[in-house]
């Protein structure tokens, strides 16, 4: 019986979590693809120590310095990706 009542915690605690990650997936899916690249680049970092702007500037700099985004386009797609980052935070 404790074992179930041990279990059941466990999966009542981790539900938000999983609501949080697809919430995310789902807001990235209507990211530009400019957008979704900086999101996939960042969303495996993701946890709720992170400094969120930190991770998507850093990551954003990345793809513009190797050529994956344009520079013209970093900001904005930045800040869309950051919006659908934070709910993968919650």
């Amino acid at each position: 019986m404790r074992i179930i009542t041990a279990l059941t915690l466990v999966a009542i605690s981790a539900a938000p979590a999983f609501a949080g990650a697809a919430e995310a997936t789902s807001c990235a899916a209507g990211l530009d693809a400019n957008g979704q690249l900086i999101f996939n680049a960042v969303i495996p970092q993701v946890t709720p120590a992170i400094d969120l702007r930190g991770a998507v500037t850093s990551a954003t700099k990345s793809l513009v310095m190797s050529g994956q985004i344009p520079r013209s386009v970093a900001k904005p797609a930045a800040m869309a990706a950051g919006e659908c980052l934070k709910l993968a935070m919650q």
